[in-house]
């Protein structure tokens, strides 16, 4: 039951509240008090938001939101609890924490395993419900992603002026390679095609299947499910791979992975090796960081976004043929498509503010796009995508 006092009470305000056993610091000196659930402790990130209604538990362990918490806008989370098969990266790689309007509710889902808050306990990850998540994402919205730290004790002892001074010493995202530290340790043989219902994670096809070699710089596993069900035998290396390592593989064609962190600090590393594999013309396909890392092998540029996008329903104008596609999205850098040299061609544009998410490169089987086009969670226009890069290796 939620406390009276709590629920009336200003999302921002500098008193604790009676009943408040969470807190969020923003660095700019504003305070959301809440009720505290999951993990006990405290995490600095930067604050996000997510749009999705549905798929909480795949958005908060997607290595792509590693150093971040999520402001969940949809106020029902976690009501149809967790479960193992829905878990989209290894360990307790993704968000540090979240953000609720709710308190997390009784599962009601006949494949939960555990309610939200014991796994976010599990996971080591902070939730805080209670807050006014419009107000948040506005305020993210306005002023850009801040830099904040999200902390909960049950007995709502709070040392404010510190978590203040970790947030605001914090240095965020820009500048910071966060692939290397969610990556995997060594090579994987990917087995296992998407999950259907009654059958879990199905089989691989018979047959003959072109070898694909996924970069792994943070990638989600459902990207490895969907290109094993386009036809691909997958073999996933980390993110630091030499070419040399690669190429030794035998690879029929090599995909970028999804990803956190600047594009920029992941390509001090990531951009040679992709060159060196235009250069010896083998096929390239990228999505989200990926992608960055593709555009900079290409010689573009990347930019870090005012608010980012993340959720299940953005839109994305095939350039081609002025198809829309609704996608899922996860980023806060893109690429500046003012940048694009002679030869990389723009293939897709965000509509809501007109940003690069997509490209092809002349002369080359090698394209990416910003969004993940791998729906876990989000819809399945882009699966083509998939089938389109693994189909021209065959």
């Amino acid at each position: 039951m939620a406390d009276p006092a709590l629920s009336h009470a200003p999302s921002f305000e500098g008193t604790r509240p009676d009943g408040a056993t969470a807190v969020l610091v923003l660095a700019d000196g504003h305070i959301a008090w809440g009720r505290g659930f999951g993990a006990v402790g405290n995490a600095v990130g930067e604050v996000c938001f997510n749009t999705a209604m549905t798929g909480y538990q795949e958005v908060m362990t997607d290595p792509s939101y590693a150093g971040q918490i999520v402001t969940f806008t949809f106020p029902h989370i976690g009501n149809v609890g967790t479960c193992s098969e829905d878990m989209e990266s290894h360990g307790v790689a993704g968000a540090v924490g979240c953000i609720v309007r709710e308190d997390v509710t009784a599962p009601a889902n006949f494949r939960s395993q555990a309610d939200f808050s014991r796994w976010l306990e599990l996971q080591g990850k902070i939730g805080i419900s209670g807050i006014d998540t419009r107000a948040l994402t506005r305020r993210i919205r306005v002023g850009g992603a801040p830099n904040a730290v999200i902390a909960h004790d049950p007995k709502g002892d709070f040392d404010i002026e510190a978590l203040m001074d970790r947030a605001r010493n914090w240095p965020g995202l820009k500048g910071m390679d966060l692939a290397v530290k969610v990556s995997r340790e060594g090579n994987e043989d990917w087995q296992g095609s998407i999950w259907q219902l009654g059958e879990g994670y199905t089989k691989p096809r018979d047959g003959t299947h072109p070898h694909v070699v996924a970069i792994d710089y943070g990638a989600k596993d459902n990207i490895f499910r969907n290109l094993v069900k386009a036809g691909a035998n997958v073999t996933v290396v980390p993110a630091e791979t030499g070419l040399e390592a690669i190429i030794a593989l035998q690879p029929a064609g090599v995909f970028l992975s999804n990803g956190p962190g600047d594009p920029a600090a992941t390509g001090a590393y990531a951009v040679p090796v992709i060159k060196g594999l235009l250069d010896a013309d083998v096929p390239v396909f990228g999505i989200c960081l990926g992608h960055q890392m593709l555009a900079l092998a290409a010689g573009a540029q990347t930019i870090k976004m005012h608010q980012g996008h993340r959720g299940a329903n953005h839109p994305v104008k095939r350039i081609e043929d002025n198809v829309v596609e609704i996608t899922s999205m996860n980023h806060g850098f893109a690429v500046d498509a003012a940048t694009l040299p002679e030869g990389v061609v723009e293939t897709h544009v965000s509509l809501f503010d007109g940003s690069n998410c997509g490209i092809a490169i002349t002369g080359k089987n090698a394209f990416s796009v910003q969004y993940h086009p791998e729906a876990s969670p989000g819809p399945q226009d882009s699966f083509y995508l998939f089938e389109k890069f693994v189909g021209s290796l065959v």
